[in-house]
């Protein structure tokens, strides 16, 4: 009972960050997903309880840093033929970040299409800049994902990607 109250509030919680991750930016807004929360597992790589538990946790650090992230999973890129700037234009769409700070981080994969980016805003690019994205995939997120563990790759790139953006 105690874990349905925490997912209805989180679940709430998520509906009020959509309207923070939308924003006007002349992407054509048909090629993509709408956003659901600090989580959006459109390819359901996670568990319910997985997806619960991330949220939670990137909750707890948007409120103690500002700093926003979104976590999203995908099993098409559309029309796109670039999965690198689909992530981008998906990550600018949603606005992932506070739009005067700039501070947002968007983690995006796919594990049918064995693809992964990690798109910053310009004022997170400073601290995470793309050689330390590059080196939290390949040293931390892939490895885990190589042995199929898709959420502890996640939690533990998450972790140290907070951990540099101190």
């Amino acid at each position: 009972m105690k874990t349905q109250k925490v997912l209805l509030l989180i679940t709430i919680f998520s509906f009020a960050v959509i309207k923070g991750f939308t924003q006007d930016t002349g992407i054509d807004k048909n090629l993509f997903p709408e956003p659901i929360g600090y989580v959006n597992d459109f390819e359901k790589i996670l568990t319910d309880e997985q997806e619960a538990q991330l949220t939670k946790f990137l909750t707890v650090y948007e409120q103690n840093t500002t700093n926003e992230i979104a976590v999203v999973t995908l099993n098409t890129i559309e029309t796109y033929s670039n999965f690198d700037q689909y992530a981008i234009d998906l990550s600018n769409l949603w606005g992932v970040g506070k739009k005067k700070k700039n501070n947002g981080l968007t983690i995006i994969f796919s594990k049918s299409l064995r693809k992964i980016r990690i798109v910053t805003g310009f004022g997170t690019e400073k601290k995470l800049t793309n050689e330390i994205c590059k080196q939290v995939i390949d040293q931390i997120i892939i490895p885990e994902f190589k042995k199929g563990e898709f959420y502890d790759g996640v939690l533990l790139g998450l972790a140290e990607l907070m951990k540099r953006w101190i």
